[in-house]
């Protein structure tokens, strides 16, 4: 065993050991989505468990009341305190997002202490009991939380890794005691082909991550070997890139049943849910209630019945359970209302995502039934860019997807690690909108406190105000509460019928 290096899946039968003397755990970087959740499940499992992150979150506030013990800088000498008094080295757990640079990463190197990539933890965890894993470029985080969420009504208390707050557990990580693990499986680093599932699920396929993928068909190839190391792999038919190039060993769809392992109609679509004739190989079972709007939240179920009845769940039992269905947070999250205005924050942070968000607002606004408690009368779309490289790369195709709000207010990009790109910035995405649609009135902000004002400044009662954004968009939400309130009224909003 080589020390201070990054170690293969091999190493981690250290992890099975059942004696006292199981290794400490530290994660650098404990407050990322992925890392949070597998912390939280060691922890659980009896593992002694610290971490780092820089940043602040309700994640840390979680961990810390598991009793992980987190570091809020990152720094050697944390490496030297978890390791003081041990009988065994601790191991170190990283992400992608860690660079080669980080002082803790740097000490535990220079001490000889293992190195494992998060996705070596996750495979250990999936390859040791029956597991679920979610792939796919967009949909992953709700189609998980769906089928944990499905599986733990159904009394089957499934462990949980998902890159989102899963509503039923309050958690994005949850040691459940029933056979089944459920994971979200991230393409953004191709780690994915790590993972050897008995049940690989894909959702669809698009390139994004380009500061990754080169093209579509290296997406497709780590695609391909994800779905090889797959026992049994359920993917999307409605998605033409799957059908092309994935050959999957069942199918679902929402747009045909003929040979089509499972099958969900939409017979009636409104703002708040969606009716559907159910069919399992193009046999008609029952018509049933999603109740969740959009095309693309559809598929997303209908990708987690399938999924679940695979697992062996009766469909007997999932389909009294799907009232309860909530997607993870920040997909479409309603925070509340203020000054007469609605705030919802969404995750989107692709351009496909964001037409399918804006086209279930679209859908929620003509609708008469809504999932909103007050149908808007407009939308105010306030989205932050997500990656300099994904701006870049996808700059047309973003301004296209947000022509369809009423007023647009661009927040800086996030940059999530990346370093400035010349010329690509919020300013240049404006520029791209007017071009495209120069009726559609677009306000640039330089920081929070400009978005603010601009909200304050652009909106009236009755508008909606969507956040939109994988940044921390959603901290909008927080900021208009602590702002002065508003001195002038408009006429109230319009109720939804």
């Amino acid at each position: 065993m080589t020390r201070g290096r990054y170690l293969s899946i091999d190493w981690l039968n250290l992890l099975a050991n059942t004696s006292p003397k199981k290794p400490h755990i530290h994660f650098i970087g404990i407050g990322g989505i992925g890392m949070s959740a597998l912390a939280l499940i060691l922890v659980k499992r009896g593992y002694s468990v610290s971490g780092s992150d820089q940043n602040t979150n309700n994640s840390l506030e979680n961990l810390t009341s598991q009793g992980i013990t987190v570091f809020t800088s990152q720094r050697a000498i944390n490496i030297t305190n978890i390791s003081r008094n041990r009988t065994k080295s601790p191991l170190i757990i990283v992400s992608t997002a860690i660079p080669k640079t980080n002082p803790e990463l740097r000490a535990a190197k220079n001490a000889g202490l293992e190195i494992l990539h998060r996705s070596d933890l996750l495979a250990y965890l999936i390859r040791n009991q029956p597991s679920i894993v979610v792939s796919g470029s967009h949909g992953k985080t709700t189609t998980s939380t769906i089928i944990t969420t499905l599986l733990a009504l159904s009394n089957n208390d499934p462990t949980a890794v998902i890159g989102g707050v899963v509503p039923f557990y309050k958690s994005n990580g949850h040691a459940g005691k029933g056979k089944f693990i459920v994971a979200e499986a991230d393409e953004s680093d191709g780690t994915i082909t790590k993972f050897k599932s008995e049940i690989g699920l894909i959702t669809n396929i698009e390139l994004d991550h380009t500061n990754y993928y080169s093209n579509i068909e290296s997406l497709i190839q780590t695609m391909k070997r994800f779905a090889r190391n797959s026992k049994i792999i359920l993917a999307n038919y409605d998605c033409k890139k799957i059908r092309e190039k994935i050959y999957p060993t069942k199918w679902w769809s929402n747009q045909t049943i003929k040979g089509i392992d499972f099958a969900a109609i939409p017979i009636s679509m409104n703002g708040k849910e969606t009716i559907v004739n159910f069919h399992e190989k193009e046999v008609f079972i029952k018509q049933i209630k999603i109740p969740l709007p959009g095309h693309h939240n559809l598929s997303n179920v209908t990708g987690a019945i399938s999924a679940c009845r695979l697992a062996g769940i009766p469909f007997e039992k999932l389909e009294p359970c799907l009232e309860n269905i909530q997607p993870p947070d920040r997909r479409f999250q309603f925070r509340g209302i203020w000054n007469q205005r609605q705030i919802v924050d969404d995750y989107a942070h692709h351009p496909s995502e964001i037409k399918a968000t804006l086209s279930m607002v679209q859908l929620i606004m003509n609708s008469k039934i809504s999932k909103l408690p007050q149908r808007p009368k407009r939308v105010v779309s306030v989205f932050q860019p997500h990656r300099f490289s994904r701006t870049k790369d996808f700059l047309n195709d973003f301004a296209k997807s947000l022509e369809q709000s009423d007023e647009i207010i661009l927040a800086p990009i996030y940059d999530a690690g990346e370093a400035p790109i010349l010329g690509i910035n919020s300013q240049a995405l404006a520029k791209c909108i007017n071009k495209i649609k120069p009726s559609l009135k677009v306000s640039v902000a330089q920081n929070f406190d400009e978005v603010i004002q601009l909200i304050k400044k652009n909106t009236t009662q009755g508008d909606l105000i969507l956040n939109i954004g994988a940044g921390n968009i959603n901290n909008i939400w927080e900021k208009l509460q602590d702002s002065k309130p508003l001195l002038n009224t408009i006429p109230s909003i319009i109720q939804a019928a």
